[in-house]
């Protein structure tokens, strides 16, 4: 399984997989880089995945659905247009050949949910599509879930094998990473990581996907049991050494970060 990031808007991106003959699409809040990119690499669209009903991941499944007709799998709890085949945590869908996991991340959005794909060859890496959930360095806004359905939701992902590639919905690394470096400046992991990414963006390049074991390492929404977090965060607002409360700390203190 072969996989690309699509550019959409000022900072998204869709994700592509396909074998070589047929291609499945996650997220596509526009049509016309999926078509684009369907013909310049002579791939037929088989699936459409949605994580979640923001606008810019599902905007282009009218256009998509005008010229294929194809099952789109989206989240049981939330309205997606269109007919769609609803699907919750411990379902699975089979696209182009591949299995993935529906997996339930709440917080975002009340019914939000990820994709995992797990090869059946040890030789390949796990292959995560996890929307607005988690972003490499940070994770989303809470606009429709609490903080601690988003802090159960993140420990779920970040207890995914090490090697697992994340595909994040956007391109928001450099910035997760300066508020990252707010919250924990001695770092080296995050230096290294954000010298990395730098240079990925500086040829062009985008920095996902991530791996989980490097979110592991930098990320401070999963790092909220880590005594350097917990200061930080208990500086901006948390006022117990509860995992959930320093997420809600960081989250709010992420939230108004400049």
């Amino acid at each position: 399984m072969d996989f690309l990031a699509l550019p959409a808007f000022n900072d998204n991106y869709i994700w592509i997989f396909h074998d070589g003959v047929e291609a499945a699409v996650v997220d596509p809040g526009d049509c016309a880089p999926v078509l684009a990119a369907l013909d310049r690499l002579k791939l037929r669209l088989a699936a459409i995945l949605v994580t979640h009903h923001h606008q810019d991941h599902v905007g282009g499944l009218a256009g998509l659905r005008a010229r294929f007709d194809v099952p789109v799998y989206a989240p049981a709890l939330e309205s997606i247009p269109g007919p769609c085949i609803a699907v919750t945590g411990g379902d699975s869908v089979l696209a182009i050949g591949s299995r993935f996991e529906v997996i339930d991340v709440p917080g975002h959005t009340r019914g939000h949910i990820a994709y995992l794909h797990r090869p059946a060859d040890d030789t390949q890496a796990p292959v995560l599509f996890c929307g607005d959930t988690l972003f490499s360095g940070g994770c989303g806004r809470l606009f429709e879930g609490t903080p601690q359905q988003m802090h159960d939701s993140l420990q779920r992902l970040a207890g995914l094998p090490g090697n697992t590639r994340v595909c994040c919905a956007h391109e928001y690394t450099l910035s997760n990473l300066k508020f990252a470096q707010a919250v924990e400046p001695d770092s080296a992991a995050l230096k290294d990581y954000t010298r990395w990414c730098e240079q990925q963006r500086a040829e062009g390049l985008p920095t996902l996907p991530a791996r989980i074991a490097t979110e592991r390492a930098v990320n401070p929404f999963l790092r909220c049991e880590v005594a350097t977090v917990i200061n930080a965060a208990k500086r901006h607002g948390s006022t117990s050494d509860d995992p959930v409360d320093v997420f809600a700390a960081l989250r709010q203190w992420k939230n108004e970060f400049r």
